[in-house]
Formats: C-alpha cells, sequence, structure tokens
C-alpha cells in the first residue's frame, strides 16, 4: 500500500497545535502496518505582530481575552484535553507570547536533517512553551531546541542570526490563507484532503487509511 503524506499546518503557540500532534501519533499507531505516513510542520502564525522579543504575557492575555481570568476560563477546556492526551500544560508557567517565525524557520532546516529530527524538534518546542513556560522565540532557547533535536548549533546559530527563509515562512503562511486555512492545526493529505482542527484520532486513523485505499487504488494496473 502506498504511503500517504501528511502536511500539517501548526503554530508552536498553539495548544490546540501540541493536542493534535498526539492525537495524530495516537492514529499512526492505530494504522495497519502496510501504511507508511511521511509527515511534514509547515508554518503558521496565530498573531504575527508579536515582536521579535515577544509580548509580556499579562499584557498580551489582557489585550487578547481581556485578562488572564478570563483566560483561565478559556484554557481550562485546553487543560483537559491536554490531561487525555498525557500533556500537562502549564500556561502559568509562560512568561512571554512568542513570535514565531524565528521557530518556523528553524523547523524548516529541520526538516533537511535526517528522519525524525523535524518531528522531535517540534516537540521539544511544543514542551518547552506549554510545559516549561520557555520563549520559543529566544534565540539559545530555539538553539539548546535544535541541537536536543540532533541539529549542528553552530550552522543553525549561523542561519539564525541572518534572514535566511524569512520570507520563505511568509509566503508559505500567507499561501495557507489562500488555501483556506483560517486555524490550525490543519491536517493536509496529499495535498487534497484537509482535516481541520485537532480531530479525535479516530477521524485522523480512518481519514489516513481512505486517502491510502484510494492511492492504492489509483496505482493499481488497468485491465482491459
Amino acid at each position: 500500500m502506498p504511503s500517504v503524506n501528511i502536511d500539517i499546518v501548526s503554530d508552536v503557540m498553539c495548544p490546540w497545535c501540541y493536542i493534535g500532534k498526539k492525537r495524530l501519533e495516537a492514529a499512526i499507531k492505530e494504522l495497519p502496518e502496510d501504511i507508511e505516513v511521511d509527515v511534514r510542520w509547515r508554518p503558521y502564525q496565530l498573531d504575527p505582530t508579536l515582536p521579535k522579543e515577544g509580548k509580556d504575557r499579562e499584557q498580551y492575555l489582557s489585550e487578547k481575552f481581556g485578562g488572564s481570568e478570563r483566560a483561565k476560563q478559556i484554557y481550562a477546556n485546553i487543560v483537559d484535553a491536554g490531561r487525555e492526551e498525557d500533556i500537562p500544560f502549564d500556561f502559568e508557567a509562560i512568561a512571554v507570547s512568542p513570535n514565531t517565525l524565528d521557530a518556523h524557520r528553524v523547523i524548516r532546516w529541520a526538516a533537511s536533517e535526517a528522519p525524525g529530527v523535524q518531528d522531535r524538534l517540534v516537540d521539544i518546542l511544543f514542551k518547552a512553551f506549554f510545559i516549561d513556560g520557555k520563549n520559543v522565540g529566544d534565540d539559545t532557547v530555539l538553539l539548546d531546541a535544535a541541537e536536543q533535536a540532533g541539529m549542528d548549533r553552530t550552522i543553525t546559530e549561523g542561519l539564525l542570526a541572518g534572514q535566511a527563509d524569512c520570507m520563505e515562512m511568509e509566503q508559505e503562511i500567507e499561501i495557507a490563507r489562500k488555501m483556506g486555512v483560517t486555524g490550525v492545526p490543519c491536517f493536509i493529505l496529499e495535498n487534497k484532503y484537509a482535516v481541520m482542527g485537532a480531530q479525535s484520532a479516530n477521524v485522523l486513523t480512518n481519514a489516513i487509511r481512505d486517502v491510502a485505499k484510494e492511492k492504492e487504488t489509483a496505482s493499481a494496473p488497468q485491465t482491459a
């Protein structure tokens, strides 16, 4: 059976994207062994207006939700959903709401590394932000994460210091918006089918299985 390519449009400051990643991992485990999945992470920014250094979390929550108390009410459902996926969200540990453009640049470079490096990096960044409360827009945090994922720190540092792929990231995000991606995560299967939101593992498993079956049927020899 053919492999299935999945592009995940995501932002590392989106809690539902973290939940969606865990659910996809569970979905893949439920697939038949003959179905292979190739996952690639694509950029999206929930708030591209944030400065490079980020913004004080309390100020950000006040501007977005009207205050931290209102934010806690909104995040309550996320905390419950995270608990089901073994994600111990700690929103109170977050001191800075980050600009994630540089994080997406590093994620892009990780795609050129050995298999599994990009996915590992994304997981490290999610944990750094949502559990450890780190600023994932900070160069040192990004370099530590890249190194932990298996990337060369010196090379990554040199790229990060310049403007490499900044324009490409912005263009890719704009393309996603033009395609109708208004929220994340968005799972795009074989560049044809989109599964919006942090759907259940069962929904994702069935979608992947259906696409794999369609690819198998399309590639089968035709008889007269």
